[in-house]
């Protein structure tokens, strides 16, 4: 039974009432957590631009120190998702007074926007990658359009003398390392070592990748599975009350069956989460 559903029974209104108080209580300890903040950031063109940002490092700690703190409890450690540009903070949490498990579920989820640190660095990089683009296309291209010729040319330089293009298809199918040979000897003539370019462009994307960084939005919302599921911003806090029978878990039972004493501990379990969110 999650709480917050509508019922008449007047213990389980009770409850309600606590779990929403736990609700606001963690919504305002969350917004308080993802405040905005402005940095400096560099986009794709070089400008350095003002982005907002909150650091998900707050949230995660103030979730750990509030399992930490639930000693009875049976606790799931803090785990963050990371699905590309969504990610989740969230932990779960339970303990069982007579015959009924209370479970309580924290998350926030949130977005995340990248861009570059605003260092000369990172225009360093971009510089040298179109300068390599640059290059090799042009060459790319001269050799794409002499292709044919400057291997003709090659072999007669080593001695093949009088054979079509179906020849040479033919020695350059059967002789790898004749292939290879003339190649590297047309990149000499053209002046450019495509392998140690394209070397250096892949340690060039990898440093630019090392310079991103991340920064974090979100909503300071209350949100339901469905949203979270969605993948909307925001936090979720939810309690269940389930009904143990058979070591079967039952979200569907009759309140009015629980006794006096277990009604009186799981309010103070409801009480004991919501002192921590306070």
């Amino acid at each position: 039974m999650r709480l917050g559903s509508r019922t008449s029974n007047e213990f389980i209104q009770i409850l309600n009432k606590k779990s929403e108080e736990i609700q606001q209580a963690f919504l305002t300890k969350i917004t308080a957590l993802t405040k905005m903040v402005e940095i400096k950031v560099m986009l794709g063109d070089s400008t350095i631009t003002t982005q907002k940002t909150f650091d998900p490092a707050l949230v995660n700690d103030f979730f750990k120190t509030t399992i930490q703190k639930l000693h009875e409890w049976s606790v799931q450690d803090v785990s963050i998702s990371n699905n590309e540009d969504l990610r989740r903070i969230f932990t779960k949490f339970e303990i069982k007074e007579g015959n009924y498990l209370i479970s309580g579920h924290l998350s926030l989820q949130f977005h995340v926007l990248l861009y570059y640190k605003p260092i000369q660095r990172v225009i360093d990089c971009q510089k040298e990658l179109s300068e390599i683009v640059d290059l090799t296309k042009n060459k790319e291209q001269q050799m794409s359009d002499n292709s044919d010729q400057f291997v003709l040319n090659k072999l007669k330089e080593m001695g093949y003398k009088d054979f079509d293009h179906q020849k040479l298809f033919e020695i350059f199918f059967e002789n790898d390392e004749l292939r290879e040979k003339i190649y590297k000897e047309i990149e000499n003539d053209l002046g450019v070592d495509f392998k140690g370019l394209s070397e250096k462009k892949m340690r060039l994307f990898n440093e630019l990748d090392s310079l991103l960084l991340e920064t974090y939005q979100t909503s300071p919302i209350l949100i339901d599975d469905t949203r979270l599921v969605t993948g909307e911003e925001g936090c979720l806090c939810t309690f269940d009350i389930e009904f143990i029978k058979n070591k079967t878990k039952e979200g569907l039972f009759d309140p009015r069956k629980i006794s006096d004493m277990t009604k009186e501990n799981i309010i103070k379990r409801l009480d004991e989460v919501y002192k921590l969110m306070k």
